[in-house]
């Protein structure tokens, strides 16, 4: 095999073994960083070595194995163990020569897995949300550091920062590399949901930059909440994550036309939609009802999104039934930008002059005021009635506010077609 081959065949092996290689070396040296410097020291051994002996028939278990070793070369070597050392070499040794003990612990844990345990050290309160994503997207997605920085849009060495920060902050606060347990489950996953609903967004929704959508980022996030829901079954707002991301995610095909110019919701081609991806997300959203309950914040916006998807025409929507989601997902976490969505539901239900009453009523809403999409919609709403100069306004200065290039474009050709009446 030819050194190139070699080499994109360790990019490859590396993208789906990293995130179990770190989960099961921080099982054992307790520590998410060291883990990675341990996987990585591992890596480059492989880098060193496969081009002359061949990728082994497991290369994941060779990369565990080699980082094994030097696990217990280095915590040997280490003096402020050196007392201790012998101690640790064999509890190291004997994790290495059977996987009873491992199987004994995640019996003991009512989830157990490694990688559930990465997600929730990766994503701990502690630290803020620029970390938690970048050191979920680093340590679960295998991502580098400069493609991290890409996908965000932002300097390199911002995102090195916020990685070597965070594992210094998981390290200071001796953070275990657990499940947690009881009332801080719900706290810690409520944290996980979040990083990779707010990665997935990114994605199909790019905040800055030329393009629309970046699609790598939501099929990363679609890994991350399918592994989640296979880890942690009996959790409704995991299953409603996951149905709300396989529904979005059914539609980037027909959000992006000719030249990647958006395309809005009511516009798309739904035979461009992916199905199997409808399927999948309506499956998920039946789990996550029938695991029983009140239906979370994540459920919810799948049931919305389940209406778009069910609908065979944007003319045959359920906007009222679209309209009482709404209004239940504004009772269970009230926010503007919830409010803004409610008053757009109303207004294809009810009318524009209904919705137009909402969007008004939010425009005083201080964390709204460089919200590009409160003026977008109210522009909206103001075409529909005829209002087109005021219309006009309200897209130029949506446009203004953008930092998306892409969505830019169209607000301002949105604008020129007020002009022209």
């Amino acid at each position: 095999m030819a050194a190139t081959d070699i080499n994109r065949a360790i990019d490859a092996v590396w993208r789906i073994e990293s995130a179990r290689l770190i989960a099961g070396l921080a099982r054992i040296v307790r520590d998410v960083g060291v883990a990675e410097d341990l996987a990585q020291d591992a890596l480059v051994a492989a880098l060193e070595r496969w081009p002359e002996s061949g990728v082994p028939d497991n290369p994941g278990a060779w990369l565990m194995a080699t980082a094994k070793n030097r696990a217990v070369d280095g915590l040997r070597r280490a003096t402020l163990v050196e007392r201790k050392h012998g101690e640790l070499g064999r509890e190291i040794e004997r994790r290495q020569e059977t996987a009873a003990a491992d199987l004994e612990a995640a019996a003991e844990d009512d989830i157990g897995d490694d990688l559930l345990r990465l997600m929730f050290t990766a994503c701990h309160p502690i630290l803020s949300t620029e970390a938690r994503v970048a050191l979920t997207l680093r340590l679960l997605g295998g991502l580098t550091t400069g493609e991290i920085a890409r996908a965000f849009l932002v300097p390199e060495p911002t995102v090195a920062q916020r990685i070597v920060r965070a594992r210094r902050t998981l390290a200071e606060a001796r953070v275990p590399f657990e499940v947690p347990r009881g009332t801080e489950l719900a706290a810690r996953l409520s944290s996980v949901l979040e990083v990779i609903y707010l990665v997935f967004n990114e994605g199909y929704s790019a905040t800055a930059g030329d393009d629309w959508m970046r699609p790598a980022l939501c099929e990363e996030a679609l890994r991350l909440g399918r592994i989640l829901a296979g880890l942690a079954p009996r959790e409704p707002e995991v299953h409603g994550l996951v149905a709300l991301m396989e529904i979005q995610a059914s539609r980037a095909r027909a959000r992006v036309g000719p030249g990647g110019v958006p395309v809005l919701l009511l516009d798309q081609d739904r035979a461009r939609w992916d199905h199997v991806l409808v399927r999948r997300g309506l499956a998920a959203l039946e789990r996550a009802e029938k695991l029983g309950g009140a239906l979370g914040p994540y459920a919810l916006q799948a049931a919305i999104a389940a209406c778009h998807a069910r609908a065979r025409t944007a003319a045959e929507t359920d906007w009222a039934r679209i309209a009482a989601l709404y209004d239940a997902l504004v009772r269970l976490t009230p926010s503007p930008v919830v409010e803004l969505n409610r008053a757009v539901a109303v207004s294809m239900a009810f009318g524009p002059a209904a919705g137009l009453a909402l969007v008004d009523a939010l425009t005083s809403e201080p964390s709204l005021q460089t919200y590009h999409l409160l003026p977008s919609v109210r522009g909206d709403l103001l075409v529909k009635l005829g209002h087109l100069d005021e219309a006009r306004a309200e897209f130029e200065r949506a446009a203004a506010l953008t930092r998306n290039a892409r969505e830019r474009d169209l607000l301002l050709d949105r604008a020129a077609s007020c002009a022209r009446g």
